[in-house]
């Protein structure tokens, strides 16, 4: 099972104590606690506690009660004024709390980037917002690298000073290129894949290695319009609505968790091009809050569903 280092999840009552090979960003005073668990009393009143007795400061905090599958989801956005309190202290102390919850939980230092590996084809829309939004800092993310089974994002790789790894697939080398992919993400650490128009089906096995940590944006036509040159066929049945849908990605392709989805309507007065604008914009927003979303730790897996807490 690949382990990603900044997304560790902790189970209770074990702690795991991981060191990246790549130093991360000096941490600041402010964490970020989620947490899920069974549903049960008393499970406000203990996290509180915890942050009561460690100098804590709820900066924000949310909170969800799934009654169907009785289970309890917090997001808590905190500072802390004890200087003895660091992150590896804070998680250490909060184990007996989670072990007296059975709680699963993260617990990250609020200023630490997510280490973002973008992979793309040759649609560039999606990659070129991501590196203008990080550039900006809209997102807390960076980018270690880009890797591509084209040449064509060299150039704009460079121009950001990000490495650009050329990794061609074919029927024949996609286990070496997946191979290659598994070795980037340990080699750097990588906390999070993200398919900005990734035009290649990954595999089960490393979907399944990915679990969690893979984004995957697509279009999504009401009605839905699979195969080649979707909006062309979308233009011939006269759509109204066009949109995009970034998700997790699965074994089950294209029908991970959903993260994000968004529309914008649309008319007969819009040729096949315009209709390509339309639904590229779509999706490189849709796929922008998804990537902030999980890096700021607001999304949780609920099954086949998510708790976004925006």
């Amino acid at each position: 099972m690949l382990r990603i280092a900044h997304h560790v999840v902790h189970y209770a009552p074990t702690e795991v104590d991981v060191t990246p090979k790549y130093p991360r960003s000096r941490p600041g005073r402010e964490f970020v606690l989620t947490l899920s668990c069974p549903d049960s009393a008393g499970l406000v009143h203990a996290v509180s506690g915890f942050l009561v007795r460690n100098s804590g400061n709820i900066l924000e905090s949310q909170q969800f009660d799934d009654r169907l599958q009785g289970r309890f989801f917090m997001r808590v956005h905190f500072d802390v004024s004890d200087p003895n309190a660091d992150l590896e202290t804070l998680r250490y102390r909060f184990g007996p709390v989670a072990e007296a919850y059975r709680i699963s939980w993260t617990l990250q230092d609020a200023s630490t980037p997510t280490r973002t590996l973008i992979m793309v084809s040759r649609f560039g829309h999606c990659l070129n917002d991501l590196l203008f939004r990080r550039r900006t800092g809209s997102l807390n993310i960076e980018i270690p690298a880009i890797v591509s089974n084209h040449p064509d994002f060299e150039s704009l790789a460079d121009t950001y000073g990000i490495p650009f790894h050329h990794v061609p697939v074919t029927k024949d080398t996609k286990g070496e290129a997946e191979a290659r992919l598994l070795e980037l993400v340990r080699e750097l650490d990588i906390d999070l894949v993200v398919l900005a128009r990734y035009m290649q089906v990954l595999s089960d096995d490393l979907c399944k290695q990915l679990e969690g940590r893979a984004i995957n944006i697509h279009h999504s036509f009401l009605p839905s319009f699979k195969g080649a040159r979707p909006y062309e066929q979308a233009y011939d049945r006269g759509v109204k609505l066009v949109g995009a849908t970034a998700h997790y990605v699965t074994p089950d392709l294209d029908e991970g968790q959903i993260i994000e989805q968004d529309v914008v309507r649309v008319d007969h007065s819009l040729d096949p091009g315009e209709l390509v604008t339309v639904g590229r914009d779509v999706e490189a927003q849709v796929l922008a809050h998804a990537v902030k979303w999980h890096s700021e730790n607001r999304v949780m897996v609920d099954g086949n569903r998510t708790v976004v807490f925006r």
